[in-house]
C-alpha cells in the first residue's frame, strides 16, 4: 500500500491555515500564480451566494435530523460506492496491487460491511486510499494548469477539471442516473445525497474560511496544497513543497513584500481586500 500520512497532511494543511489567517501569502504572487483570479473571484461570488441561498440550508437540516453515527455510516456508504472510480484510476496509475486491494475493500465492505454501512475492510488492513482522474493526469506528467473556479462544482485547476467527466464513467452513482429516466428526475436523488454529505462536512470548518483575511485565496491555496498531497499519497517531496510555497534557492521570498504584491494586485484590478470584486459581488459560503 503506498504510505499515506494523514497526520501529515492535517499539520501542513493547518499550517496553511494558519499563515492565511494571519494575513500572510505563502505561495507566489497572484501575477504568476493565479492569471484567471478576476473570473475566478466572480465565480467564487457566485457559488458563495448559491450555497448560503439554497446548498448550505439542506446541509444543515440533514445534520440536525441525523447524528454523528448515523452521518459516519452514511459516508461510509457513498465512500464504498464509489469506489470503482478509484479502482480504475489505480489501474490506469499502473498500480495493480493497490487496484487489487480496493477491490478486496469494496467486496469487504458490501457484503460483511452491509452495502459499506459499515468498514470491517478498514480492521482487515485494507483501508480507503482514494484516487481520482486528476491525479492519474499528474502521474501521467500533465502540469496542473491555471487554478479555476466552476459555477455550482467549486475550486478545480485546468488538470482536476477532466476527472469530471472521466470519472462518472466509474461511478456508479453517475451511471445510475445516466441509464434510468424516473418521474420528477429521482434518477438525480443518490447523487444528491451524496453532494449533501459531503456538504455537511464542511460546516464544521466554516469558522477557518470565515475568519480568512481573504477567504478566496485561503480555498484556493487549501485545495492547491490538499492536491499536492493526493498526488503524492501524503509524502510530497520537499522540493514540491518548497515550489509551492514560493521558497527559493536563497531562503525564500520576504513575507512582507508577498503580502504587499498581493495588496498592490488587488488594487490594481479592482479587489477588495475581503477578496470581494470592487464592482460588487455577493456573500456566502462556497461549497
Amino acid at each position: 500500500m503506498r504510505p499515506f500520512n494523514v497526520v501529515r497532511l492535517r499539520r501542513a494543511l493547518l499550517s496553511a491555515a494558519i499563515a492565511l489567517l494571519a494575513g500572510c501569502a505563502s505561495v507566489p504572487p497572484p501575477r504568476t500564480d493565479d492569471p484567471l483570479q478576476n473570473f475566478n473571484r466572480k465565480m467564487y461570488a457566485f457559488n458563495r451566494t448559491a450555497d448560503k441561498v439554497a446548498i448550505r440550508p439542506v446541509a444543515v437540516a440533514y445534520r440536525k435530523v441525523t447524528t454523528p453515527k448515523a452521518r459516519e455510516h452514511i459516508s461510509d456508504f457513498f465512500s464504498n460506492v464509489r469506489l470503482p472510480i478509484t479502482i480504475a484510476n489505480d489501474l490506469l496509475q499502473a498500480h495493480p496491487v493497490d487496484a487489487l486491494k480496493s477491490t478486496g475493500r469494496l467486496a469487504v465492505n458490501t457484503t460483511l460491511g452491509l452495502l459499506g454501512f459499515f468498514d470491517p475492510a478498514s480492521e482487515m488492513n485494507l483501508p480507503l486510499d482514494e484516487t481520482d482522474f486528476g491525479v492519474t493526469l499528474a502521474h501521467w506528467g500533465v502540469p496542473e494548469g491555471p487554478f479555476l473556479v466552476i459555477p455550482f462544482v467549486g475550486p478545480t485547476t485546468a488538470r482536476d477539471i477532466w476527472r469530471l467527466p472521466v470519472d462518472s464513467y466509474f461511478d456508479p452513482l453517475s451511471w445510475y442516473a445516466r441509464e434510468h429516466d424516473l418521474k420528477f428526475h429521482a434518477q438525480y436523488l443518490p447523487s444528491l445525497a451524496y453532494l449533501v454529505t459531503l456538504r455537511s462536512r464542511g460546516i464544521d470548518a466554516e469558522s477557518f474560511l470565515n475568519s480568512a483575511y481573504d477567504p478566496y485565496i485561503f480555498e484556493r491555496d487549501a485545495y492547491r496544497q490538499r492536491r499536492i498531497y493526493e498526488i503524492y499519497h501524503g509524502n510530497p517531496p520537499a522540493s514540491v513543497i518548497e515550489q509551492f510555497q514560493g521558497v527559493s534557492d536563497n531562503g525564500g521570498d520576504d513575507i512582507d513584500q508577498l503580502l504587499e504584491q498581493q495588496h498592490a494586485y488587488e488594487k490594481a484590478h479592482g479587489i477588495k481586500n475581503g477578496g470581494v470584486p470592487a464592482s460588487g459581488s455577493s456573500s456566502g459560503l462556497q461549497m
